[in-house]
């Protein structure tokens, strides 16, 4: 449970441009395994989302993860990837 409250008047919303590298943020959690778990499907996916948003150093990223896995993980982390892009 979050307690406190966010001051509206002082708030600063998140830059667009700030999007691309929350991304690949992401894409590196998940390929690090900072979380104790590596998941690869993960990190393709926001690898993917951060290279969509104009993160080039995402493509290669995308690309050392993809070669480590299956068609079917990579196929599952594009689905994912679209899936979010849709929501988003």
């Amino acid at each position: 449970m979050i307690q406190g409250h966010i001051d509206l008047d002082t708030a600063t919303a998140v830059q667009s441009s700030a999007i691309p590298d929350v991304l690949f943020e992401r894409g590196l959690y998940w390929a690090s395994g900072r979380s104790g778990v590596v998941n690869l499907v993960a990190a393709h996916k926001w690898f993917n989302l951060a290279a969509l948003k104009g993160r080039s150093d995402a493509i290669r990223l995308r690309r050392e993860v993809a070669e480590l896995m299956s068609e079917v993980e990579i196929a599952v982390a594009q689905r994912e990837a679209r899936a979010w892009i849709t929501a988003h």
